[in-house]
């Protein structure tokens, strides 16, 4: 017999309807600087990596970021879940609510629909890294707002931890890029395509 328990990597445990609350928070479900774009960047860039150990933690962030993408929906979704018509009015919420009802989907704060234009998997190991570096620095901006804005400690905790997270990766990513180079021609990393172009030793061979 199977036994299925699921678990969050971090509890979620919202007692008060406040889909105020839930409006900014869904921003880092879809918004510019969320957690899918997060998790589709990195799970797409790790393809193209040339260094193997550099893959596996674009792997390993990616799959973690789907994760802390289940608990915004969780907060989300326990926010909104006894969510009354004239709370939704007096809120803001009244838009989302008439196109979902109170069902999960992917939007910025502002209203912006996901895109995956908000990100880039451009098969260039520098210009990918670089980008994951800013990716988790701007989703550490979000999260410092967020806490500037929200005083419920039940809904604070989950986002301190998602906080937390995002410094680790940007250290890894940190990491990651040093680590990248060394395997590098250092004349050429920052010229061209290092994976792509690998092939091009003598830089006046490469036409602009």
């Amino acid at each position: 017999m199977w036994v299925y328990e699921k678990r969050l990597q971090f509890p979620v445990k919202i007692t008060k309807t406040c889909p105020k609350t839930a409006q900014m928070i869904i921003s880092q479900y879809g918004g510019p600087d969320g957690e899918l774009s997060a998790s589709m960047r990195y799970l797409a860039q790790r393809y193209s990596m040339p260094v193997k150990e550099v893959g596996g933690l674009l792997t390993d962030i990616g799959t973690e970021e789907l994760a802390h993408m289940e608990i915004i929906c969780a907060m989300v979704y326990q926010l909104t879940k006894h969510l009354t018509i004239e709370q939704a009015k007096e809120a803001g919420f009244d838009a989302y609510y008439i196109d979902h009802t109170t069902a999960l989907w992917p939007q910025a704060a502002a209203g912006l629909p996901f895109t995956a234009v908000e990100f880039q998997s451009k098969g260039d190991a520098i210009a990918d890294l670089t980008e994951d570096l800013a990716a988790e620095q701007k989703a550490r901006t979000v999260y410092d707002n967020l806490l500037r804005m929200i005083t419920e400690p039940e809904v604070r905790e989950p986002l301190k931890f998602l906080r937390t997270r995002e410094i680790v990766h940007f250290q890894r990513f940190g990491e990651a890029l040093e680590k990248t180079k060394d395997k590098l021609d250092s004349n050429n990393f920052y010229y061209f395509n290092p994976e792509f172009d690998k092939e091009m030793k003598d830089k006046d061979k490469f036409t602009m």
